[in-house]
């Protein structure tokens, strides 16, 4: 399944300059879900990061994880969203064992390889992978739970 970038605002609550998923390539529910964004140098994050070397931020990287992981939270079997998001949101809980091996930088395209390692109730644990031309980027374990706003 192939969500392009006005059906992943159907899911999440981001928009621009915050929404850091450009299309969901593949989405296997209950399993995994692969995604990219491309990264151009017209984002506002490199106008202070850095402006002579611009290297895209670890931390919207894991953010870009996370609400990958979200997309895969809120889908089933038959790519039906099964909460919606007009009452619900997804938080933040932890990040473990983050490890960046590879700096972005424009003209790059992220892509997302995200899979659940656990699902209890609301609460979820991933493991995020982010690639760069087949090349591993950045890595973590990433928890979130699913509230009420």
């Amino acid at each position: 399944m192939v969500l392009d970038v006005n059906e992943v605002q159907k899911i999440l609550p981001h928009r621009v300059p915050f929404l850091l998923v450009d299309r969901v390539t593949a989405i296997k529910a209950g399993e995994c879900v692969e995604a990219y964004k491309n990264i151009s140098i017209s984002e506002p994050v490199f106008q202070g990061h850095f402006p002579d070397h611009p290297i895209y931020p670890g931390v919207m990287i894991l953010e870009g994880m996370a609400q990958t992981g979200a997309i895969l939270a809120f889908y089933e079997e038959g790519g039906e969203a099964v909460k919606s998001i007009e009452d619900k949101v997804f938080y933040f809980m932890s990040i473990d064992k983050a490890k960046f091996r590879k700096p972005i930088r424009p003209g790059d395209r992220l892509e997302y390889r995200v899979s659940i390692l656990k699902h209890k109730g609301a609460v979820w644990v991933f493991e995020g992978k982010a690639f760069v031309d087949g090349q591993l980027a950045c890595e973590a374990e990433l928890k979130a739970m699913v509230v009420d706003k």
